[in-house]
């Protein structure tokens, strides 16, 4: 053999993750070392292999890549060169399986830290660094859990940032999460239209952020179990929660994206029965689908766009076998332009509109006089909560049956989430803008006028009308029109100050000010406060 030839050889180098290949540089140190050895040895290096996966695992895309390599040109005798044996694998089965692998692929395993031999003594010794390699992993991975439970003791949390949130630097070190617009303005949304029910179902959070471009998604779309399990969640309400680890429900250190009784909220609406309808065949093109019942079976309308002779044309119908109204449509020009009569009938006149807005200002300065011994009432309350937690964890320590255990367990949970929402209320407890006129605005301006909403382009906020005007469904009979329909409680107190033979007097109400007796616009009415907090 010419003194000249050189041995084909390949490098093998890994790294835990591609973090470790940004900061530490720990490729390229690797394969520096092994290019060095195979210098030294007369090695022709061939290819390098790269991955950036852990050691416990022998599925890696590169290794797979090499064996295949090594396969190809068995018969060339190639060597296979690692920096150390903890680059091959951290665990012992999952080195002696590459091991073998290597072998059944025709190279010879050689490292500049360590001899691979086939007697006795080489191979124990082999296998006592793959079991070190083993131990630091698994060393590594108890210390790096430890370090991630305590800082989510401490209220910090400790895995990927959630949507709608990401991480910064905090002022005592480590990061914190903090908002992420504008995403987390869509998180908001979600939740608290989903408590507030505007939406019926998770179905309907799911098809209200899949049409956000601004909200993330995979690459095939935005998966409908993401946004159910992010509805689950209470770090949004500001809360650190880990089952595995025994973290239960810790207060964050991060802002809160809503309140705890939003989140309380949602949770009760997930686990019962949509009230309203959220049916799939919602289509835009028919904003009553599903709401309008026809007058005679009431059941919901269906709808379609029927063929003419030259065009498509779109009806409402009935599609309830047996009904004496079956397959007789109604056009949708005639529904929905009686519909919007409706609403425009439940606009109140500019003096009733004035009269309920210092109503409403009334009521807000008698409820704030009463917040203080609404706070005492609910700080007494977590008091009995204490005594009753105590109570029921000296059973416990009494108890010997699992099952009795377990619902005193329950017991406890279910006290502490209490305190956490009278907790939270004492805290916003009077808590109020110096304009009290702004918080309520915008509910007034869409009391003095639904319609503005209901034509506006967005299909949620079509839905959104009928679930704030409406008690219930509406029954529509055709030919005749809508039945009496059931509003919402602001409508039908403003229908009923509207129904008097005479307005009530503004001195039944309160001294008459200059604001009172003389009529202005909403505008002008907005741009004066009528009391603070």
């Amino acid at each position: 053999m010419p003194s000249s030839y050189q041995i084909p050889a390949v490098i093998y180098c890994r790294v835990s993750d591609a973090k470790q290949i940004r900061d530490g540089n720990g490729l390229e140190s690797q394969e520096t070392r092994c290019r060095e050895y195979a210098r030294h040895r007369n090695y022709a290096v061939q290819s390098v292999f790269k991955d950036d996966m852990s050691g416990r695992s022998i599925e890696r895309p590169a290794m797979k890549e090499m064996l295949s390599y090594l396969r190809r040109r068995r018969s060339q005798g190639y060597v296979v060169i690692i920096d150390d044996i903890s680059r091959l694998a951290r665990g012992l089965e999952a080195h002696l399986s590459l091991r073998n692998s290597i072998e059944e692929a025709g190279g010879k395993l050689e490292s500049p830290s360590i001899e691979f031999g086939q007697d006795s003594d080489s191979i124990l010794v082999e296998n006592l660094l793959a079991s070190v390699a083993q131990h630091h992993r698994e060393k590594n991975g108890e210390q790096t859990k430890n370090r991630m439970r305590a800082r989510m003791q401490n209220g910090f949390w400790a895995f990927q940032s959630p949507v709608g949130y990401e991480y910064k630097r905090a002022p005592g070190g480590g990061k914190i999460l903090v908002r992420k617009e504008p995403e987390a303005s869509l998180v908001i949304e979600a939740f608290e239209s989903f408590a507030s029910g505007r939406f019926q179902s998770t179905l309907e959070v799911h098809r209200f952020l899949e049409v956000k471009p601004e909200f993330p998604r995979r690459a095939n779309g935005l998966p409908f179990q993401t946004v159910y399990d992010m509805l689950q969640r209470p770090i949004y309400a500001g809360f650190i929660h880990h089952e595995d680890w025994g973290i239960n429900m810790i207060a964050a250190q991060h802002e809160a994206l809503i309140s705890y009784e939003t989140f309380l909220k949602v949770q009760e609406r997930m686990n019962q029965r949509a009230k309203a309808p959220a049916r799939k065949d919602l289509h835009e093109d028919f904003p009553l689908r599903g709401f309008v019942c026809c007058g005679h079976c009431n059941q919901p309308y269906t709808a379609a766009w029927t063929k003419g002779r030259s065009s498509y044309y779109p009806y409402y119908l009935c599609d309830t076998k047996g009904c004496i109204a079956y397959r007789k449509s109604v056009r949708r020009a005639d529904l929905e332009g009686e519909f919007e009569g409706l609403l425009k009938k439940l606009e109140p006149s500019e003096e009733l509109f004035h009269l309920s807005f210092h109503l409403f200002k009334d009521m807000w300065e008698g409820k704030m006089k009463s917040v203080n011994k609404h706070k005492q009432h609910m700080e007494k309350e977590i008091q009995n909560t204490d005594k009753e937690v105590e109570n029921y964890l000296s059973r416990i320590v009494e108890a010997s049956h699992p099952r009795v255990i377990s619902t005193y367990e329950k017991k406890i949970d279910s006290l502490e989430s209490r305190k956490r929402l009278l907790q939270e209320k004492i805290q916003n407890c009077g808590r109020a803008t110096q304009d009290p006129s702004g918080v309520y605005r915008t509910a007034f301006e869409f009391l003095k006028s639904p319609m503005n909403l209901w034509v506006s382009d967005k299909f949620e906020d079509k839905r959104a009308v009928l679930k704030l005007v409406f008690a219930e469904q509406l029954s529509y009979v055709r030919g005749e029109g809508y039945r009496t329909a059931k509003t919402s409680l602001p409508f039908t107190l403003t229908s009923n100050l509207g129904s008097k033979k005479r307005m009530v007097g503004v001195t039944g109400i309160e001294p008459v000010t200059p604001s009172m007796s003389t009529k202005c616009s909403p505008a002008e009415l907005y741009a004066h406060p009528v009391g603070s907090v």
